[in-house]
């Protein structure tokens, strides 16, 4: 028998069936007009995906529409399960060695200002699909030069080989994103671990201290904004330079269920707490994800940038 991906992540008994009423000051807005449209044809002839519509995102219209895209790679099937994420899981397919070249030349028709590059967990292979990574930034730079390019990586299972090979071709923004709170970890990424989020973020600096290092969390998921500080404090440790802290929102009844949303002036206060623990850029905000105001972020703090293009 055929094995059919699916998206359902919590057993019968752990739907939701009364959820949280959502808060007024989180309004989602539906992403449309011409350049949208545009864009989402072009993505479909060329076979691609993003994980702005993978995962729902609920800014895709303004970051689209400002020259920003995220694209996902390595298929569109991931090798783990997390209870929040809408993306499919099971067996992937094999990989597409001529997808970055597509990738490519998608941000060139697109004319990009800034593309984030992501994938699917692809455990099934010792180099976690790495190279992939590094084929899509170099030919960015060969065909679209000017082009900011952010990578939001799987954890590799705290390989360093796997990381370096990333590394080596010198994205502005290395992105690995923790989530959640260490004790929330098994309940909401059973097959992630977190010291290999400590040791990518930690290596990825160790290993190029000009490029920008950045990590994300959910915020709502049943952790104390306690344990969120704690760990914001461990992230800054491992030499993060960027910190995006978003509202958890359930992306179907079959999905990890809300525990709380967070009020405005939560969010206000976690941003000033990380900026002072010295963190070079912090979004926090409902609504935030990882890629928001990233291209802001790459032509303010970029050495890298700067070094490729001048500014």
């Amino acid at each position: 028998m055929a094995y059919t991906p699916t998206r359902d992540r919590v057993s019968p008994d752990q739907i939701n069936t009364n959820p949280l009423r959502r808060p007024e000051w989180i309004k989602v807005k539906q992403p449309k007009g011409e350049v949208f449209e545009n864009l989402q044809t072009l993505m479909r002839s060329k076979s691609l995906f993003t994980v702005c519509e993978e995962a729902m995102c609920p800014n895709m219209g303004e970051c689209w529409g400002s020259g920003t895209a995220t694209f996902l790679m390595l298929g569109d099937v991931c090798t783990r399960s997390c209870v929040f994420c809408d993306i499919k899981h099971g067996k992937p397919q094999l990989i597409d060695w001529d997808e970055p070249e597509r990738v490519a030349q998608a941000v060139k028709s697109m004319n990009l200002k800034h593309t984030v590059i992501t994938s699917v967990n692809r455990d099934e292979r010792r180099d976690g699909g790495a190279p992939v990574f590094a084929m899509v930034i170099r030919r960015i730079r060969e065909i679209h030069p000017g082009c900011s390019i952010e990578v939001l990586i799987p954890d590799f299972k705290g390989s360093a080989e796997a990381l370096k090979i990333v590394m080596d071709s010198r994205p502005e923004i290395l992105n690995h994103n923790v989530e959640t709170v260490p004790s929330m970890f098994k309940s909401i990424q059973p097959q992630d671990n977190y010291k290999w989020a400590e040791k990518t973020l930690t290596n990825a600096k160790k290993m190029d201290p000009e490029v920008l290092t950045k990590s994300g969390l959910m915020v709502g998921l049943g952790e104390s904004i306690d344990e969120v500080k704690t760990t914001m404090r461990d992230m800054r440790s491992w030499g993060v330079d960027i910190l995006t802290i978003g509202q958890y929102l359930q992306p179907s009844k079959r999905h990890f269920p809300i525990s709380r949303y967070y009020r405005m002036e939560e969010f206000g206060e976690l941003k000033a707490f990380g900026l002072d623990l010295g963190f070079k850029w912090v979004e926090s905000a409902p609504l935030v994800r990882s890629s928001y105001h990233a291209y802001e972020q790459v032509r303010e703090l970029s050495i890298v940038h700067r070094k490729l293009y001048g500014g």
